[in-house]
């Protein structure tokens, strides 16, 4: 089955440590990377592995780069190899929810990658919230239910 590929990167043990969530929540995956950028790489390596890794996860449906930071090396190196194939997108400042939510996702046949990226942002400003926020949530919810029952 063709299904985005994805490739997560970020500083340090950023995307060694999504993987280890990931597959803890939803299990191993296929056609996804994850590449570390550990403080004796260069920039160069880790290109290098960005390259070979969208060869890999490319299944005929293009690939999506989650990465950590907006502006670090990580999100440089991709944005740089994006910029030399129309099917490879960049998304930075992911969170898990949002990597776990658009892998689940990814095998629908008819998501192209650019709507793969625009649906993937949403889901991540989705999954940025605070307790305070959800109970007011539940609370407004309680009152709009009561006031349709006519109490």
């Amino acid at each position: 089955m063709n299904m985005i590929g994805v490739i997560v990167t970020g500083h340090g043990q950023f995307a060694y440590g999504m993987q280890k969530a990931v597959e803890r929540i939803i299990g191993e995956q296929e056609h996804v990377a994850f590449i570390d950028f550990p403080i004796e790489s260069s920039t160069e390596i880790l290109t290098e592995q960005l390259s070979s890794a969208i060869d890999k996860t490319q299944q005929g449906k293009g690939v999506v780069f989650f990465t950590d930071l907006l502006g670090g090396t990580p999100f440089r190196a991709a944005s740089l190899l994006s910029n030399k194939q129309d099917d490879v997108e960049v998304l930075t400042g992911i969170n898990l929810q949002m990597l776990i939510e658009m892998l689940l996702e990814r095998d629908d046949q008819e998501l192209t990658v650019t709507q793969f990226r625009e649906q993937a942002i949403v889901c991540g400003l989705l999954g940025l919230t605070s307790l305070y926020d959800q109970l007011e949530k539940k609370k407004k919810s309680i009152v709009e239910n009561n006031d349709d029952d006519g109490i």
